[in-house]
């Protein structure tokens, strides 16, 4: 017998959404991986570089697993629980944590540093990241592509128009980096299966990406959350596919 719908959406809309460790969903949720591995791709580049900073660096986790950190390391993050955690997380290893609000300006001068990242990022501000690079250097980063999960996110709230699953194209990225500057040397994108075993990862994905249905509560959505239980009771885990896709692109 499985656990009741009631136990496990009460589990999961108790339990913390602080940070961006995904790790409560072990063994509850999977999602393929891209191939070129992000966190080790930017680790080789950090060990190579002296001056480099993480934008919207979450609860700095991806940044703490990325290897030994340069001599000059600063990470922002907007949300005030992960602007704690990532302090907590990364001062030990070097790195600075500023509190910036994802709104340009960036809060450092001209050709401050040789490489930028970011994994998943809100917003992607070209000409800041233009203006914060020094000659030759680069933004890498892995962005969250167009229509990602929206298996999911349309289960809740019904088909969305072409303009909606069209946004965060690469094309468009590619284009927007081209216009503030930058030569656009790699980009690489991927569609991934994600599996959800039980309403309760449902319930705590929707938690810890708001974005994705925006109005989102375990009392606004209730009856849809037990239809879907039922469904994943009867036909095992619900099946979505998000995108990645990887940019590198280099200051001339």
């Amino acid at each position: 017998m499985g656990r009741s719908f009631e136990d496990l959406v009460t589990e999961a809309a108790a339990v913390s959404v602080a940070g961006w460790d995904f790790g409560w969903l072990d063994g509850r949720a999977s999602e393929q991986r891209p191939s070129w591995g992000y966190q080790r791709l930017i680790g080789a580049r950090l060990r190579k570089v002296g001056a480099a900073l993480d934008i919207q660096t979450g609860g700095g986790e991806v940044l703490a697993g990325a290897g030994p950190l340069p001599p000059t390391m600063v990470a922002t993050e907007s949300w005030p629980p992960n602007v704690a955690k990532a302090t907590q997380l990364l001062h030990p290893l070097g790195a600075v944590v500023v509190a910036d609000p994802d709104e340009p300006p960036l809060p450092f001068g001209d050709n401050a540093f040789d490489l930028v990242t970011s994994r998943h990022p809100v917003t992607v501000w070209w000409a800041e990241i233009a203006r914060v690079l020094r000659p030759g250097g680069t933004y890498v980063a892995q962005h969250v592509g167009d229509a990602s999960v929206f298996e999911l996110v349309e289960y809740f709230i019904g088909a969305q128009p072409e303009e909606i699953r069209r946004r965060r194209n690469p094309a468009d990225d590619r284009a927007a980096a081209t216009q503030a500057g930058l030569d656009v040397v790699d980009l690489r994108y991927e569609r991934l299966r994600v599996e959800f075993g039980d309403i309760g990862a449902v319930t705590y994905f929707l938690r810890k990406v708001p974005w994705m249905v925006p109005d989102f509560t375990v009392d606004r959505y209730l009856d849809r959350l037990r239809t879907l239980h039922d469904e994943i009771e009867a036909n095992g885990p619900f099946v979505a596919h998000s995108t990645r896709f990887l940019i590198e692109a280099r200051k001339n």
